[in-house]
């Protein structure tokens, strides 16, 4: 076999000098700003590392997990709800869940959690009895709702109102034909629902519900007008006011900020994967390339006519 022949079967990659460029005018920018991170004194990262385990900020991150968490299970419960709600044939459940998308969509979760935090202000008594009649049972709101539920109440109730969009496209994106053929086998709605087209409607679910738990994480952040004092931002902060190094304490928040969105987005990744088998595969098959490169008739290269 010549040279020629070897060239010809193994060609070369194009040189693009734009790419190049472009790659190291990147490594000059990342450079220059880790440069100026790890250079500047005024940033005191010695104060970052001494204070980076600090028992308050430790405690400031399990509070702002159990916000996050209590807070996204109420929105997904809520989700689901108004989502098949949504697409109930009842005009009443549908103008229910059209409502409450509609409000907690329409005004913004700062506000919202103000008026949690005024809820036992407005409403000193919570009263269960016979409008207009006699009252069966009263307690006082502060005793059952105290800051930490009233914040999770106020992020949850917001959160489930995106969510339920999220949800009713995910329920949309199966196939109405799934239906069809359940119902055509006897299956009850809700049955269908369970074992039919939520498992599909989850490929279409997970990444935009994972990124609202990301954004939820950060949310937590606006608890203190509520108040609740005691998620990881505020408490930064006010490690930042008693050493009198705002900076440091925030660097430090960042920190595990970004250590658990980093935790998250793994855990994302695992369930897109989980809830996409057998979808990449069916797209793959039935793509316009793959049908094209089956569709051709099988060619020899050079190497198989030379020998």
């Amino acid at each position: 076999m010549s040279e020629e022949d070897l060239k010809f079967n193994h060609p070369r990659p194009v040189f693009r000098l734009g790419r190049w460029v472009s790659v190291a005018v990147v490594a000059l920018v990342v450079l220059g700003l880790i440069n100026s991170l790890f250079t500047n004194p005024n940033y005191h990262w010695e104060m970052v590392w001494a204070y980076l385990t600090h028992p308050n900020l430790i405690k400031g991150i399990g509070f702002t997990l159990a916000l996050t968490v209590g807070a996204m299970t109420i929105g997904v419960t809520l989700a689901i709800t108004m989502a098949v709600m949504r697409q109930s044939p009842n005009p009443v459940l549908k103008g229910v869940a059209w409502f409450y998308i509609w409000f907690f969509r329409g005004t913004p979760i700062y506000t919202q959690l103000i008026f949690w935090g005024l809820l036992p202000t407005l409403y000193p008594m919570i009263t269960l009895g016979i409008p207009f009649g006699p009252e069966l049972f009263a307690v006082e709101t502060k005793l059952v709702l105290n800051m930490f539920w009233s914040a999770m109440l106020g992020l949850g109730l917001n959160e489930g109102a995106y969510l339920a969009e999220i949800v009713r496209a995910g329920l949309n994106s199966v196939n109405p034909g799934q239906w069809e053929a359940a119902t055509a086998l006897g299956m009850k709605r809700g049955m269908i629902l369970r074992r039919i087209v939520i498992p599909q409607a989850m490929r279409v679910i997970v990444p935009p519900t994972g990124n609202e738990t990301i954004s939820m994480l950060k949310t937590t952040s606006l608890v203190s007008v509520v108040p609740f004092t005691l998620e990881l931002n505020f408490q930064a902060q006010n490690l930042g006011r008693l050493t009198f190094m705002p900076v440091p304490m925030m660097i430090c928040a960042a920190i595990w900020y970004l250590l658990i969105t980093s935790i998250l987005m793994v855990g994302q990744y695992y369930l897109e994967k989980y809830f996409g088998k057998g979808f990449n595969a069916q797209q793959a098959a039935t793509s316009p390339r793959s049908k094209t490169l089956s569709a051709a008739p099988e060619t020899k290269t050079l190497l198989d006519v030379k020998s």
